[in-house]
């Protein structure tokens, strides 16, 4: 009785001291402000179109790929003048369409007239896979990183809280800018484990700041990723993020479906 007395305490006591870990966990905690990643100058902003096997996602035209994440119903952002401007009071919205593997082009402008500083500067993000209602998923930042000092794992080109970009490759606020990603989704065991992590590449503007990484799980605000829910094909979010600065726009948005299986060749026969 003593033993079995003895592992009862000893599990209360852990279990205790996760419970107050967790609430004593700060946002703070996972913020990284070195190595700052050098800037690079890129160059000029090559916008020719979609290739002609891809998803056409905003043409400058309409919503109709979009939805509200949190209810399904018509996205109701803006667009005019050919762009997608973040209706904040819309909240997030995410493509109608779910995808596995894929190559996404997506163009983003922020205001030239931008007010505030850190995160509080034209912050947004594009969920490679989206994973629920509010900013569950898998985070690419989006964010003024041009002159504008934060921490390293949460500027543009970062996979939020997860890997700082390996150069920071900023235009001015009022420039386009561009990200080409390559999207790998994760895969999960018959009994829900992750099998295979996710992994990204990201051009930002050209440069080359995430090099194939292999995430850690969804993105996670405070506290570590980690890979708790098994899913499969999911949408593309973008955020409306709740700070009260301008807010972003975004163009030319477009996705490619990519097979992960190499073909093969047959050796002729001699």
């Amino acid at each position: 009785m003593k033993k079995i007395k003895f592992v009862f305490t000893a599990l209360l006591a852990g279990g205790l001291y996760m419970a107050q870990a967790q609430t004593t966990a700060k946002h703070e905690d996972t913020e990284v402000y070195e190595p700052v990643p050098k800037v690079v100058t890129p160059g000029k902003l090559m916008s020719e179109g979609a290739p002609s096997d891809a998803i056409v996602l905003f043409d400058g035209k309409n919503l109709d790929q979009w939805v509200k994440v949190i209810d399904g119903s018509p996205a109701t952002w803006t667009v005019k003048d050919g762009l997608l401007t973040v209706d904040k009071t819309g909240g997030n919205i995410e493509t109608k369409q779910k995808f596995t593997n894929y190559q996404l082009h997506i163009e983003w402008r922020v205001p030239a007239n931008i007010t505030g500083s850190g995160q509080l500067r034209g912050n947004s993000g594009i969920f490679l896979a989206s994973l629920g209602k509010g900013d569950l998923g898998y985070e690419l930042q989006v964010l003024d990183s041009y002159n504008n000092p934060t921490y390293s794992n949460g500027m543009a080109g970062s996979i939020y809280k997860q890997f700082i970009p390996l150069a920071n490759a900023a235009r001015k606020p009022g420039e386009w800018q561009t990200y080409d990603v390559v999207w790998t989704a994760p895969t999960f065991s018959a009994d829900g484990k992750m099998a295979t992590p996710a992994r990204v590449t990201v051009l930002f503007n050209g440069v080359l700041v995430e090099n194939n990484v292999e995430l850690l799980g969804p993105t996670q605000y405070v506290g570590k990723p980690s890979y708790t829910t098994a899913h499969g094909a999911a949408p593309i979010k973008l955020q409306a993020h709740g700070d009260k600065s301008e807010p972003i726009s975004f163009r030319n948005i477009w996705v490619r479906e990519v097979s992960l299986q190499t073909p093969t060749v047959e050796a002729k026969k001699m």
